[in-house]
């Protein structure tokens, strides 16, 4: 009986995730994020399914950037649609060397989101020296572009890893759920969170990450760059990478879609 039961479970939690993830009603301003997974998108026809916003993915650790972010950048705001650029952060590179490598790809302008640090990862090292990465690259970044960056991740992941180390920038979190909104462990008040990755758009060959935005569109917009001006005056200059800890035993993780 109680093998039953536990197959039950599993299989419950099997259709739970193979689920096509629906829009939330109760909400206002809806978004997606995308990377080169999503290969073709047409932002013109996303833009027209009350989609207002998007973030897509840059970069990823000290050399890899998306093979189709300039195009979906360019893309994104010819469709009218609030924009943002987010970079996968490694904890065994350098943060100085990982920050370079988002900077020197993502343009932004007057009227995008804030810069995004996606934190999913421990690639086998300590917290302590996560958080230490996490900070220099916000900091960094935020003294370029002279605005905060936002701060992903996964509801499990930030309360274990990031609670109380990220005290003062927006926070976006994954938690996909029905019903239950984001919990973090520190009592902070999520500004976006990412409720699913099985949605459907016209536009968009397979499942996207459907997410919603804890505001009104005149608060979304408020968040947003608001500097007619140069964003980045000039490239930092390149900072020598600190003397790294001895690596880890357990292999680099890849990325987790989010907690349950």
């Amino acid at each position: 009986m109680k093998r039953q039961l536990i197959l039950i479970g599993a299989l419950a939690v099997l259709a739970a995730c193979n689920e096509q993830t629906v829009r939330k009603d109760g909400f206002g301003v809806h978004g997606i994020d995308v990377s080169h997974y999503q290969k073709q998108v047409d932002w013109q026809l996303v833009a027209a399914q009350d989609v207002q916003f998007a973030f897509v993915k840059a970069s990823e650790g000290q050399f890899m950037q998306d093979t189709i972010f300039c195009k979906n950048w360019d893309a994104m705001r010819a469709a009218g649609l609030l924009r943002g650029a987010y970079h996968f952060f490694r904890p065994g590179i350098s943060a100085e060397l990982q920050a370079r490598n988002f900077l020197s790809i993502v343009d932004l302008q007057h009227g995008d989101l804030p810069p995004v640090l996606d934190v999913e990862v421990t690639d086998g090292y300590s917290t302590e020296h996560l958080a230490q990465g996490v900070k220099s690259w916000l900091a960094i970044v935020e003294d370029a572009y002279k605005v905060k960056p936002i701060v992903y991740s996964n509801q499990k992941f930030y309360n274990q890893h990031l609670a109380q180390r990220v005290d003062g920038y927006p926070v976006w979190i994954a938690r996909y759920s029905e019903w239950r909104t984001p919990l973090m462990a520190d009592g902070r008040t999520w500004h976006f969170w990412q409720y699913g990755n099985r949605g459907n758009l016209i536009g968009i060959k397979g499942n996207v990450d459907f997410n919603v935005f804890n505001g009104s569109l005149a608060d979304l917009q408020n968040l947003t760059i608001c500097r007619p001006g140069p964003l980045l005056d000039r490239m930092p200059e390149p900072v020598p990478p600190p003397t790294p800890p001895p690596a880890p035993s357990a292999k680099p993780g890849e990325p987790i879609a989010a907690n349950p």
